[in-house]
């Protein structure tokens, strides 16, 4: 299956500011390279532009896409499952697998960028979690931490459950915190846990060239 699964261990940890640079990176080697958001909390319809699936559509170079690569937007910025069920509705775990497997045969000689939404463990419907929609897709994983104090637990917890979900980490990005300690020192003492999983640091002061990124998954996950 040509897709990649962005998740993190935590909810606003950077998740879309890497997964744009990483469209742009791989857009900038002749990829063919999509983007899909199973399902979106937190969306204001009259503000459509400042969205995470507009900012997705943007770096795709399709600025009217936000509809086509979030088909489930809800206004409330609770769990998608309980702001589904504000609205009336019952998020179906089986739906979102279908609607991504048929959006990456869709582009079977490129890259399908499934954005989570939360972390790993963070609900997507009433009975299931991010986990459990990794491990029905069976794709490999693009793992986001942020840089805070704290965060090598979470990556380390997080990579706890996706390996016992016999799910393949293709990489760990770092994205840098607001107000944390030193980037590349976090990097390098959470570095020996790891157990030879890539790790890549996304600095935020200028726009973060995700150009290893790219060659490494391109190596590893999909080819252009």
């Amino acid at each position: 299956m040509p897709a990649l699964f962005v998740t993190g261990t935590g909810t606003d940890i950077g998740k879309t500011y890497v997964t744009c640079a990483l469209i742009r990176a791989l857009k900038a080697r002749g990829a063919t390279v999509d983007a899909f958001k199973p399902v979106v909390s937190g969306f204001d319809p009259t503000d459509a532009a400042g969205s995470d699936p507009a900012r997705l559509a943007a770096a795709l170079g399709d600025p009217g896409g936000v509809f086509r690569i979030a088909p489930r937007r809800y206004r409330a910025p609770l769990s998608p499952n309980i702001a589904a069920r504000l609205e009336g509705q019952t998020l179906s775990l089986d739906d979102m697998v279908i609607d991504a497997m048929a959006r990456a045969a869709e582009i079977r000689d490129g890259l399908l960028l499934v954005e989570g939404a939360g972390g790993v463990m963070s609900p997507l419907t009433d009975t299931a979690t991010n986990l459990d929609m990794i491990a029905r897709l069976g794709a490999p994983v693009l793992l986001v931490a942020g840089s805070h104090l704290g965060t090598i637990s979470h990556v380390l917890t997080a990579l706890v459950a996706l390996r016992a979900a016999k799910a393949q980490v293709a990489g760990v990005v770092m994205s840098e915190s607001l107000d944390a300690p030193d980037l590349v020192q976090t990097a390098q003492a959470l570095t020996p846990f790891l157990e030879g999983t890539p790790l890549f640091t996304a600095p935020r002061a200028e726009a973060w060239d995700a150009a290893g990124l790219a060659d490494h998954l391109l190596a590893t996950v999909g080819k252009p």
